[in-house]
């Protein structure tokens, strides 16, 4: 195998809830992780922290942010910027799939729920399972 670089078919990754999972540390040991969302409308990711920053882009669709205290509305180009440690989320709040790419600065996937808000609860984020 070439240690400088491989080929990773979206389609090999598992697919894992709304998106197909890319982890650094299987792919060759690189720095950083990434969720390829495809997300059905009214699906997406409850209010939760990293330890790290994380990076999304927005490719096709209408996602609803929820950034610490701030929602924002996200379409196809925007760039959003989440800071280590800030509460945030998302809803596809649009009528076809949303396709984001969640890139984070770390190896591997560490992501901590943490209970929903008055701002995350009136954007309509889907809010942590029970139990």
């Amino acid at each position: 195998m070439n240690k400088s670089m491989h080929v990773v078919r979206k389609e090999d990754l598992p697919f894992i809830g709304i998106s197909y999972n890319f982890v650094g540390t299987d792919q060759g040991d690189v720095a950083i992780s990434m969720f390829l969302v495809e997300a059905p409308p009214g699906l997406g990711a409850p209010l939760h922290i990293h330890e790290y920053d994380e990076i999304v882009l927005v490719q096709e669709g209408q996602s609803r942010f929820v950034i610490g205290d701030v929602i924002r509305e996200a379409g196809p180009g925007d760039i959003l910027v989440v800071k280590a440690r800030t509460p945030h989320g998302f809803i596809n709040a649009g009528t076809g799939v949303l396709k984001q790419l969640d890139i984070h600065v770390s190896p591997r996937f560490k992501q901590e729920l943490v209970d929903p808000t008055e701002t995350s609860l009136r954007a309509g984020l889907p809010e942590r399972s029970k139990g």
